[in-house]
C-alpha cells in the first residue's frame, strides 16, 4: 500500500480556498489545489496527481518544496525571465543611451560598432545577433529607403528617358 502524503500546515483549508479563487493563472491554481486535496483528503501522491491531472513527480515535488519552504512557493514568480542576460535591463539602457544620443543628432551608429563596444563592456566577444537582439529589445530599427524600386528595369527607363517628348 502506499505511504499518505500529507502537507505541512502553514495554511488552513478555508486560506488555501481564499487563494484558489484570488490565483490567477491555470498552473498555479493546479498548484494550489494538489495542496487542497491534501489538506482535506490526504491520500497517496499517486490518487492526488490522477484527481488534479499532474504527474506524480510534479505533486511529490510541489508537496516536498511546500513543507519545506511555504506558501511562497506556488506564488512565487514562476516561469520565464532573463536567467542568461549579459546585463539587466536597466544597465542595456545605460549602455545604448549614448547611442540613442548621437542618432538623434543624425551621426549612423552601426550594429558592428555596437558589438565592439559591448564586446569591450562585458570582457568577452559575443556574437551579432546579440548586439541586433539588444538593439531590437530596445526599439531601435533602422528604416532605410531603397535606392530603386524593386521590380525597375533600367532598359525600360533609359527607352522611357529617350523617347519621352522634350519639355
Amino acid at each position: 500500500m502506499a505511504r499518505i502524503a500529507s502537507v505541512a500546515g502553514h495554511l488552513s483549508a478555508d486560506q488555501v480556498v481564499e487563494r484558489i479563487k484570488g490565483t490567477v493563472g491555470f498552473w498555479r491554481v493546479q498548484k494550489w489545489l494538489v495542496i487542497y486535496n491534501l489538506l482535506v483528503d490526504p491520500r497517496p501522491l499517486m490518487e492526488v496527481a490522477r484527481h488534479v491531472g499532474l504527474a506524480w513527480q510534479t505533486v511529490r515535488n510541489l508537496v516536498s518544496r511546500y513543507n519545506r519552504l511555504g506558501p511562497d512557493v506556488i506564488e512565487g514568480p514562476g516561469k520565464g525571465g532573463r536567467r542568461r542576460a549579459y546585463m539587466t535591463l536597466e544597465e542595456e539602457v545605460e549602455f545604448i543611451e549614448p547611442f540613442f544620443e548621437r542618432a538623434s543628432t543624425g551621426k549612423v551608429a552601426t550594429a558592428m560598432e555596437i558589438k565592439r563596444k559591448l564586446e569591450k563592456h562585458l570582457g568577452h566577444t559575443v556574437h551579432k545577433t546579440t548586439a541586433y537582439r539588444l538593439l531590437k529589445r530596445h526599439g531601435w530599427r533602422k528604416i532605410v529607403p531603397r535606392p530603386s524600386h524593386v521590380q525597375a528595369d533600367k532598359a525600360e527607363q533609359e527607352e522611357f528617358k529617350k523617347n519621352s517628348r522634350q519639355r
